[in-house]
């Protein structure tokens, strides 16, 4: 398939994700287009991280496709693994950050620059593989110095104020050079002042490095501040989609939100 054949950077199709006797996503279809930034958004238990799961090799589902710039990256029968679509250009984060944290800043985005190094072990195993690694410590030097924590760049991972440690998270997931970036929750625990922060940090990087955004998040004003749509599930379901405008007044959101009766 040519790169122009596909006509949405992400689709889901018709996906259902069951463990045992329960459905965790139901027949759920969406897609993300070039350069948009795109909210799944739904009640605590809604199967938006299941979703991120699917997208990203670590869950088969049980029925339906994920395509990634058309090829087909998820389904039934596709054992595709998490670094395999992580290499096709596919970034992500967790809604538990998943740092290393007994390693530096540096260290942590040295070792994602590693998933496209291209000796092999034996290679590396005698050092000739020097100009490569002297290339890659430079690339993620730059990259940290670039989004702002070079002031931090020898510190402990574990050591660093939360706020940072997420935006870390994300520096990490673009050092594996994505062009689609999944950000789960990374408003998570952050208070107000630091959720602008990340809401500005989250656009300026989408320009800086041509990335298209899919994020699960709870922070509503963040969600509507910065999405240019958003998709609603509510127990594995698609309930609703459109625009933040159309989104935010939809009676059967309200409903999922706040769990009122519709008048």
């Amino acid at each position: 398939m040519s790169a122009r054949a596909f006509k949405h950077v992400l689709e889901v199709e018709n996906v259902t994700m069951q463990f045992g006797g329960v459905v965790a996503i139901n027949d759920l279809s969406l897609h993300v287009d070039e350069g948009e930034i795109v909210a799944l958004i739904g009640p605590n238990g809604a199967g938006k991280t299941t979703a991120f799961n699917v997208i990203t090799g670590m869950h088969v589902p049980t029925q339906g496709l994920a395509s990634f710039r058309g090829r087909q990256i998820a389904g039934p029968k596709l054992k595709i693994t998490p670094d395999a679509i992580t290499a096709l250009g596919i970034g992500r984060t967790f809604q538990n950050i998943r740092l290393f944290r007994n390693l530096s800043v540096f260290e942590n985005v040295l070792i994602a620059k590693h998933l496209h190094i291209q000796s092999g072990v034996l290679s590396s195993t005698f050092m000739l593989n020097f100009k490569e690694e002297k290339r890659m410590r430079q690339e993620a030097g730059d990259l940290i110095a670039q989004l702002g924590l070079q002031d931090v760049i020898h510190d402990v991972a574990g050591s660093l104020p939360y706020g940072k440690q997420r935006i870390l998270e994300i520096v990490r997931a673009l050092a594996t050079n994505p062009t689609l970036l999944l950000l789960d929750e990374p408003a998570a625990g952050m208070n107000p002042q630091e959720t602008d922060d990340l809401g500005r940090f989250i656009v300026d990087i989408k320009g800086k490095f041509g990335l298209t955004v899919f994020m699960i998040e709870h922070h509503m004003n963040l969600v509507m501040d910065i999405s240019d749509r958003i998709y609603v599930i509510d127990f594995g379901k698609q309930i609703a989609q459109g625009t933040p405008a159309q989104v935010q007044d939809n009676p059967a959101v309200i409903k999922a939100y706040l769990g009122v009766d519709e008048e």
